[in-house]
């Protein structure tokens, strides 16, 4: 897997992006290859650097936590913004909106269509 912090000039980039009915966003590639994502694997794996660090974190859960509003919710991608031509930052229902999610990075996330 390519990690957050890189991106290839040569690689395959987005050339389509939609919204499926269940959620899920489908990325069309300029290599005609189809990703298919779901916006809790998205979320999961946020490169910015507070999702990084609560991930690389070895603290153990207390027994009893509590949620707040938003994470009762589903979690779904309220938006994706282009920046510049290497990446997408992506907004999410628990409103995080802080990663930038390069297009190789991107490319390794979800399943073939």
């Amino acid at each position: 897997m390519t990690s957050p912090g890189t991106s290839s000039a040569s690689s395959p980039v987005p050339t389509a992006l939609r919204r499926l009915d269940d959620g899920r966003i489908e990325i069309t590639w300029s290599d005609d290859r189809r990703r298919v994502i779901s916006p809790r694997e998205l979320r999961d794996a946020c490169p910015c650097a507070n999702c990084r660090e609560k991930r690389d974190a070895t603290t153990t859960v207390p027994l009893l936590q509590v949620l707040s509003p938003e994470e009762t919710r589903p979690l779904a991608v309220t938006g994706m913004k282009p920046i510049g031509q290497y990446a997408y930052s992506i907004g999410f229902s628990d409103g995080h909106d802080t990663g930038i999610y390069l297009f190789d990075y991107l490319r390794d996330l979800g399943r073939d269509a």
